[in-house]
């Protein structure tokens, strides 16, 4: 590895036997590497993980669609998002923070404990009838703060539970049960909601937090190693995190490959408007489900098929090489009259997603310290979230100027573009290897 860019490994806790990649041939090369879930750690770990993508998802359908039912405005549903956005933003910044001074695992518990009496409260609020905006929203900021000191937590964790050379195949798995979910759980959710009613939606998602809990309970202690543990969490060491960032020139890279990607080349905005006028003669309701649905059922495509991550050693060349895929993708999307086409195109978005995010994130974990993984993994939170949030503004002011069609294929070329020049001016992506 590059040691200019790097951190150790010295606190992985796993044997060195579990590092060597495992003979494959034919087809078994290209499917998926499970080795990290020989590691009973990591599985406990991923298994919460299975649990919590949908359940999450149970409770991210019923919020707004209550807020719907009590209002009949979207205008307050699209408040409420942003009503959790600032919260999340603050809490992964300062959670990173905590997650680098702190047994991560004991933050693990006290967050999941959070996020569930959250839940609790949302079904309290929900079956005793109280339709109540203002208490949603309040609710929603408490579970997206739990969440902002959950998630850096949690992915910084898993340096410490497998090998350096797994770590690809770690995040692939991670990822994949993420999409998934994100299929799973909003299908799941339109199935039950006539059946069994909204509140329990929350209800189920309390319970499935139980799970997450006892799964996370029973990891191994995970404190900080000794030159952190005199440390505490505030302001300074936030900005101390942003420091290391911009000192260490393939950490702000992989970021600035996520913005760029994201801002620029996220057309969620405009899929209710091509939905309902480039492929009206398809139907707008299957229009508007195959386009959403699209990206995350390619990722999960990728990370069924990410056997060869593994074996990838020049990681910067992987980003570059995903979100310059990502933008080609995107552009082939925005051109397309044909639905059907259009889904494939936004389908090898997500593969090209799905690859980017798993050497975005083996970087994050293998190029920084360990008493720094915390805060950069927060930052890495903000960054996935507001990204996209900013792309929704961006495309639809530029759709209603230039039309939707345009608006997504401008985008996705300026992606190329950018993503070309950035990994042109700046050598530090295109030399990181491991």
């Amino acid at each position: 590895m590059d040691t200019s860019e790097s951190g150790t490994q010295s606190d992985t806790q796993t044997p060195d036997d579990a590092t060597a990649a495992p003979p494959r041939s034919g087809w078994r090369r290209w499917a998926m590497d499970t080795r990290p879930l020989r590691i009973p750690a990591y599985r406990r770990l991923w298994t919460s993980t299975i649990v919590t993508s949908v359940g999450s998802q149970l409770t991210a359908v019923a919020v707004p669609k209550q807020i719907f039912d009590i209002t009949g405005s979207s205008a307050w549903v699209g408040a409420a998002s942003l009503a959790g956005l600032l919260p999340l933003i603050v809490f992964a910044l300062w959670g990173g923070a905590v997650a680098d001074t702190m047994d991560r695992r004991k933050l693990l518990l006290i967050t999941n404990i959070g996020i569930g009496v959250t839940s609790l409260l949302f079904f309290v609020q929900a079956v005793t009838g109280m339709e109540s905006v203002a208490a949603l929203m309040v609710l929603l900021a408490m579970q997206q703060a739990f969440w902002g000191l959950n998630a850096p937590a949690r992915t910084a964790s898993i340096a410490r539970l497998v090998p350096e050379a797994q770590l690809p195949a770690a995040n692939a798995l991670g990822s994949t049960v993420m999409q998934t979910g994100q299929v799973v759980g909003p299908l799941l959710a339109g199935a039950l909601i006539p059946v069994i009613g909204l509140p329990a939606l929350y209800l189920i998602d309390a319970l499935a937090l139980c799970v997450t809990v006892w799964a996370v309970y029973r990891l191994p202690a995970l404190p900080p190693l000794a030159a952190a543990t005199a440390r505490r969490a505030g302001v300074r060491e936030i900005a101390e995190g942003f420091r290391y960032i911009s000192m260490h020139k393939v950490l702000l890279l992989s970021f600035l490959a996520d913005i760029i990607a994201m801002v620029f080349g996220m057309p969620r905005a405009l899929f209710p408007q091509l939905a309902a006028q480039t492929y009206a003669p398809y139907g707008e309701g299957l229009a508007l489900g195959l386009l959403f649905a699209a990206i995350p059922v390619g990722a999960v495509l990728g990370g069924l098929l990410s056997g060869t991550f593994s074996r990838a050693r020049r990681h910067g060349w992987m980003v570059i090489g995903a979100v310059v895929g990502w933008g080609a993708a995107v552009a082939g999307f925005g051109l397309s009259r044909n639905l059907w086409v259009a889904v494939a195109f936004l389908a090898a978005a997500g593969v090209a997603d799905m690859v980017s995010m798993v050497f975005r994130g083996a970087i994050l974990l293998s190029a920084a310290t360990d008493e720094m993984r915390g805060r950069m993994q927060g930052v890495f939170t903000v960054v996935v979230a507001g990204g996209p949030r900013l792309a929704d503004v961006l495309h639809g002011t530029a759709g209603s100027v230039f039309g939707p069609r345009a608006a997504v294929a401008g985008g996705g070329l300026l992606v190329v573009a950018v993503m070309l020049a950035l990994a042109a001016a700046v050598p530090a992506l295109r030399r990181y290897r491991v």
